[in-house]
């Protein structure tokens, strides 16, 4: 989300009356805000402070004192009221703040009380956030603390994001996670103001998701016989694998997340990516099969066979399922890494090139896109894939995740489309995080350090300012090849996610690596009384 540069104006001028910059590492914020004004003296939060809602944000309120109680051992209350009164923390939507857009807040802590306003009830949210990492690092543990003065820094922030896609991806398929984890995951996003869980769910390595119109789909799909060791060594651990979630824990999650102003984006694989899914159903499949779920990494040669009306409708049916299950605008298909060699020779699929007047493979591609951009468009939903599916032309509704460095991202803003900035030179943690790999568990290897997350700018210098409206925000990548374990996946992400938190969110001209290196030091301790195993 950009700024007018009315508003930014109009702020600096404000400022400039009565305020000496202070340096946003003063209180280890992140991401940091975009505005902060640090006063003289301290709120004190004690067991008598009330938290003051009203009929929009009481449920707000309610998830404030869970944030807060855990630690301080106060069971606060929350009450209705019309008059702001002493030790309070006030929450209110306020339609006078709709420059900070929806998810936007005004922040102010003074020793009497503390005033959270915003547009939207997301702003409070994030608000709430802030609000919480301006408590001592402690208030993040979930046992008593004794022995703890809760106070707060006299401030006031005014704040809003950078960006309206600000994600994470997680490929649950090459290991499975349990759910728990899952909710773990979209908490540690929701600390970071992060709104986008990009949930990997289909892959070669296994099927994750309860459809029930084709049980097998997880009966057979979901289980592999055993998993390769390292990289393709060619030695296999000899123990089978596996794990899928039902509709209601899918449910479940997706009312978890929507709690925390996460917004779940399924990604269904089509048309590579798919032999779990052709071990069930061989006869959507070019040859027929038999397959069994790949148990080492990489591409498979065999995928959905686009010539076959009965794939088409197959798939549709799956997305139907989707469809009931997450409420996102977005519905991801994959569509990248498809080898064409068995559409080359499959009858069904040449058969379909001539009968569409296609030029070759790559444009079937492109047209198989189109039925599924066309099914979901039908439905008020719009598809977004991987950079692959512009190969061949791409529906002008579709969006497109740049994940080949940035030229895919260029090519699609050029021509209209909205672009997802996951560049893996900047956003893909499952990239090393030392120059000597010997340092570091296994991993696909390259090497991505923190300081070259924080250096992402997810805006293309060669675009336009009218191309660059396309550039709706950015993600972080965690794929699973060589993350057997959540352990492993935390290490991968942490640091780097709350590096990645600030691209999205803070204004560019206000990133600072250093500053964000000091107050990424207090931030640890959060992480730690979190049980977060990142990197130290």
């Amino acid at each position: 989300m950009n700024y007018s540069q009315e508003w930014l104006f109009c702020v600096a001028c404000s400022f400039l009356v009565s305020v000496v910059p202070i340096s946003h590492a003063s209180v280890s914020v992140i991401p940091a805000p975009v505005r902060m004004e640090l006063q003289n003296g301290t709120f004190l939060l004690t067991p008598d402070t009330k938290i003051i809602v009203d009929a929009q944000t009481t449920e707000l309120g309610g998830q404030l004192k869970e944030m807060l109680s855990p630690a301080t051992g106060y069971s606060l209350g929350v009450v209705d009221a019309s008059d702001l009164s002493n030790n309070a923390i006030y929450l209110k939507l306020d339609s006078a703040l709709k420059d900070l857009g929806e998810e936007g807040y005004r922040l102010a802590v003074t020793e009497k009380n503390v005033t959270l306003k915003a547009t939207g009830k997301a702003g409070i949210f994030y608000g709430m956030q802030t609000l919480r990492q301006l408590l001592p690092t402690e208030i993040f543990k979930q046992v008593p603390v004794e022995c703890i003065d809760w106070r707060i820094r006299c401030v006031t922030i005014e704040d809003m994001p950078r960006f309206q896609w600000r994600g994470m991806h997680l490929d649950v398929c090459r290991h499975f996670m349990p759910k728990e984890f899952v909710k773990k995951y979209i908490d540690l996003m929701a600390i970071h103001k992060m709104n986008i869980f990009h949930w990997h769910l289909t892959e070669d390595q296994g099927w994750r998701i309860e459809i029930k119109k084709y049980p097998k789909l997880t009966e057979v799909g979901a289980w592999r016989e055993e998993t390769v060791i390292g990289r393709n060594s060619g030695k296999y651990d000899g123990k089978r694998h596996g794990g899928f979630y039902t509709q209601d824990d899918v449910r479940e999650i997706v009312e978890y997340a929507r709690q925390r102003y996460v917004t779940v984006v399924p990604e269904i694989e089509m048309p590579g990516h798919s032999l779990a899914a052709l071990a069930a159903y061989p006869e959507f499949s070019c040859t027929g099969g038999p397959f069994k779920v790949r148990t080492k990494w990489g591409v498979e040669p065999d995928v959905y066979c686009a010539g076959n009306d009965k794939t088409i409708e197959f798939l549709q049916d799956i997305l139907t399922e989707v469809l009931a299950l997450f409420p996102s605008e977005f519905i991801h298909i994959g569509g990248d890494e498809c080898p064409k060699k068995r559409w080359e020779t499959c009858p069904k699929c040449q058969a379909r090139i001539k009968a569409e007047g296609l030029k070759d493979e790559h444009e079937l591609q492109s047209w198989f896109i189109r039925q599924m951009d066309t099914f979901l468009a039908e439905r008020g939903r719009r598809l977004v894939g991987w950079d692959e599916i512009l190969e061949g032309g791409l529906a002008q509704g579709a969006a497109v995740m740049s994940w080949r460095g940035e030229a895919g991202g260029i090519a699609a803003a050029q021509a209209g489309h909205d672009v997802i900035m996951a560049s893996n030179a900047y956003t893909y943690f499952d990239y090393c995080q030392a120059a000597d790999l010997k340092e570091e568990p296994l991993s696909i290897g390259h090497f991505l350090p923190l300081e070259k997350v924080y250096s992402f700018n997810p805006v293309p210098a060669v675009l336009t300012a009218e191309q660059a409206k396309h550039i709706l925000g950015a993600q972080g990548q965690l794929w699973t090849e060589y993350m057997p374990s959540s352990e492993h996946v935390e290490y991968m992400a942490y640091p780097r996610a709350c590096a990645l938190a600030e691209v999205v969110w803070t204004p560019l001209e206000d990133k600072d690596y250093k500053k964000f290196q000091t107050r990424l030091e207090t931030h640890t301790q959060r992480l730690e009384n979190l049980g977060v195993n990142f990197r130290k």
